[in-house]
């Protein structure tokens, strides 16, 4: 029986400005991984949004024509204090989301919370811990920036949110049961 390839997965951390991605290949079981390529998309404050929106579009166009990953881990939205920015960065997700299922990548969100938990061990992480976390998991000589940080850990916690989803039993339904429309 041949040994199953890995699945290359993207990791998103969006935002207007600045786009962190990281790139890593998990193992079938999603019990290893292999760092591939993790960096960020800057775009310049001083530009519109749409074209601001075009820009990230465009680079992470580029990011999946070269990586060719299957999978896409984005942060989930999250509720700010500033509707402003929880707009703006809602418009930047969108986006993103676009260009991934442009490229047929199956995307997953995954909260915040949860993937500090996969990733540290606890979900109140502070960036500092994200980044040592992932410099060790990754086997990098210095940490990452925070948004690839951000990026490689989404990454990482889809490939253990696959493991789990593999390993778990399977749910029984029932199938007489018919589903009543209402009028």
């Amino acid at each position: 029986m041949a040994a199953r390839r890995p699945v290359r997965v993207l990791g998103v951390d969006p935002g207007t400005r600045v786009v962190g991605y990281g790139v890593v290949d998990v193992a079938a079981g999603g019990t290893r991984f292999d760092y591939v390529e993790c960096g960020t998309l800057r775009v310049d404050s001083a530009l519109d949004m749409p074209t601001r929106l075009y820009r990230i579009a465009d680079g992470l166009a580029e990011i999946i024509c070269e990586f060719a990953p299957r999978a896409m881990a984005l942060e989930a939205a999250f509720h700010g204090v500033n509707a402003s920015s929880a707009l703006k960065l809602g418009l930047a997700r969108g986006a993103i989301m676009v260009v991934g299922a442009q490229h047929g990548l199956r995307i997953e969100e995954y909260a915040p919370a949860r993937v500090k938990k996969a990733v540290v061990g606890h979900g109140r992480a502070t960036k500092a811990e994200i980044q040592a976390r992932v410099r060790l998991l990754c086997h990098l000589k210095r940490p990452p920036n925070a948004d690839a940080a951000d990026a490689l850990a989404l990454a990482i916690c889809h490939g253990h949110a696959a493991a789990l989803l593999a390993s778990a039993p399977p749910v029984r339904t029932h199938s007489g049961a018919k589903g009543r429309r209402s009028r």
